[in-house]
This record gives structure tokens, sequence and C-alpha cells, in this order.
């Protein structure tokens, strides 16, 4: 599977930024992470946070060997998006180097086995999350049930 001195970073957050989310503080986070040995990063794929990490990631990756996983709840899971998030997504998908679909179709709980599968295979999860429900809720809470290390942003 995976180097086992390899330290791996799953990401969470919101679908829907705020206006004045900080991108930079972000950049930054990740670059810190990277400095401190993480070359491994799990993305859900979700639009709001994951997008915009994995913007970041791609250009952190013409400065540092890093390797991302594409973390796909299910097989065409971006056919629900709008056409120009689509795009992204398909753009920033050519940047993984693992794109791991985890069913091949939907189902109730399909986003929530993806979050599982991210904290199950992290030594870190890194979030962004405001709010006390919802999917990074639910990612965070299950990081503090396993012991995993969690740093915020934002």
């Amino acid at each position: 599977m995976n180097d086992a001195m390899e330290k791996i970073c799953a990401l969470t957050g919101h679908r829907d930024l705020p206006e004045d989310f900080d991108t930079n503080a972000l950049y930054d986070a990740l670059e810190e992470l990277i400095k401190r040995g993480y070359t491994y990063f799990c993305c859900g794929m979700a639009r709001g946070f994951d997008l915009v990490a994995l913007e970041c990631l791609v250009d952190l990756k013409q400065r540092y060997h890093v390797r991302i996983e594409a973390c796909i709840p299910y097989a065409g899971y971006e056919h629900g998006m709008p056409a120009s998030c689509r795009k992204k997504f398909r753009t920033l998908l050519s940047w993984c180097e693992i794109k791991t679909v985890l069913s091949p179709t939907f189902f109730n709980g399909c986003f929530l086995a993806r979050d599982r599968y991210m904290v199950e295979k992290a030594d870190l999860l890194l979030a962004y999350c405001k709010r006390a429900t919802g999917g990074a809720a639910y990612t965070v809470k299950c990081a503090e049930r396993s012991g995993k290390e969690i740093v915020y942003i934002g």
C-alpha cells in the first residue's frame, strides 16, 4: 500500500466557504505540513474547501514532492456539480496520482464512508470546521475518536 514511513494528511472542510476565507492561510498550513514531513494528502474532492485545498497542493507540487489521492465517494460523483465546478474537478483530478472511487454507485451514507476512509488512512487531519453538524464535523469527530492529530485552520 503506502511506504510505512510516509506521513499522510486528510483534508476536510465546508462546501460553502465565506467570502473572507483565507486561502493564503490554507496554503501556508499545507506548506507547513509538508515541511513537517507530510508527503501524501487525501482529498475528498467536494466543492468548496476540498477543491481550494487541492488547488493549493497542485501549486505546492511544483516545489515539493507530494502525492495526492482523490477520494471520490462514488463513480460519476462530479456529474452532480455545476458545470464550472465540474471543469475544475476534472482539471484538479488530473493532478492526483491516486484516484480512489469508493463505491460504483451513490448510496445513502457514501459521503460519510469516504470521510471514514480518509480518517482511517491518515495520520493527521487538516480541518476547516466552523459548524457542529455536517460532513466536516463528522470527519473531525471520527478523527477525535481515532486519536488522530487534528490541525484546525481559520
